[in-house]
């Protein structure tokens, strides 16, 4: 831990220059007085480290003491600064690590490089969530992210729709799509997919994972991802939206469904636009349209404005039947 602590300090000075020790205090999480003896430490072992005083001294190194990264160029140093996402990090347990690595990264960058890469986080950041969703609870992910990179067999209780099953599973790997933590592994001679929000227990196993000859992450998700969009449910329905309203299909279904549209000659009373629609999972269908609004009508098939109608109907009667709540009461 003190070791630790004495190459953190280092750094810190040289990514940022002077700094009080009551600042390197903060930075650390130590007494001031702890500071003061690692900065003793450091000049006994050779390090040139020295403290100045007056309201513009503090400690510092000398110029000149500093590790360079050899052969990274500005564009490879933004970039790794653009990666970090702390957010899904401290999901999987390696929030401190990010921030470490990002600290010795800057710490032996040339000046110029530095000033560059500050600049892409205090300009840059990214979100893997998306609009409207709560972050999802992923107690077990630290365990999970463990058994993958330990490649260790982890057993598991998964929620499914008929309650919790028991899974023995040989990680492979994780993948974070659109805010959403999944784990793929091996189970019963198959590679599955699971949800890491619906694992309720994780337990490392000392048990070592086979990896799968050839077995590429990436091209297993892009596959797996195709063969799901491909393979959902779906159904077509025409519907009648105002134009300038078109848009709230994009953020229901998505730009690619509203893209993929066919769009009818028909005339239309309204002027409004007449739309063929192939959309996803058919159960859900009239609760997503009936959220549009008023300004979207659907026509066809039947059986799916017959639905959006009872629906309607419903949520009028609830507003009727119930009693407006009076100010102050």
């Amino acid at each position: 831990m003190r070791a630790s602590r004495l190459v953190n300090l280092l750094l810190l000075l040289q990514s940022r220059g002077g700094l009080t020790a009551a600042e390197l205090a903060r930075e650390l999480e130590v007494s001031v007085r702890t500071i003061h003896r690692d900065v003793e430490e450091l000049s006994a072992a050779g390090v040139p480290i020295f403290a100045e005083r007056g309201p513009l001294g503090g400690i510092r190194l000398v110029d000149g003491y500093r590790t360079r990264l050899t052969g990274m160029t500005a564009d490879e140093a933004e970039a790794l600064f653009l990666a970090g996402l702390p957010g899904p990090a401290a999901q999987l347990g390696l929030g401190t690590v990010v921030a470490a690595a990002q600290l010795k990264v800057m710490a032996a960058l040339p000046p110029e490089l530095r000033s560059r890469a500050s600049r892409i986080v205090e300009r840059f950041h990214l979100d893997a969530a998306g609009w409207f969703q709560a972050q999802e609870a992923v107690p077990h992910l630290a365990t999970l992210s463990a058994a993958v990179w330990d490649a260790r067999v982890v057993r598991i209780r998964y929620e499914r729709g008929g309650g919790p099953v028991e899974r023995t599973v040989g990680p492979l790997g994780i993948v974070l799509k659109g805010g959403v933590w999944y784990v793929i592994g091996a189970t019963d001679g198959q590679i599955r997919t699971y949800r890491a929000s619906r694992v309720v227990e994780a337990e490392l196993t000392d048990q070592p994972v086979e990896r799968p000859d050839g077995f590429d992450l990436a091209a297993y998700w892009t596959e797996s991802s195709a063969a799901y969009e491909r393979d959902a449910p779906t159904v077509e329905v025409v519907v009648r939206i105002a134009a300038d309203q078109a848009w709230r299909i994009a953020d229901v279904y998505g730009r690619a469904t509203l893209e993929a549209a066919e769009r009818l000659d028909e005339p239309d009373p309204d002027g409004w636009l007449r739309l063929r629609l192939r959309v996803s999972w058919p159960d859900e269908v009239a609760n997503r349209l009936l959220s549009i609004g008023p300004r979207l009508e659907v026509l066809e098939p039947a059986e799916v404005r017959e639905r959006v109608i009872a629906i309607a109907d419903r949520v009028v009667a609830r507003y009727r039947e119930s009693a407006p709540v009076e100010a102050g009461r």
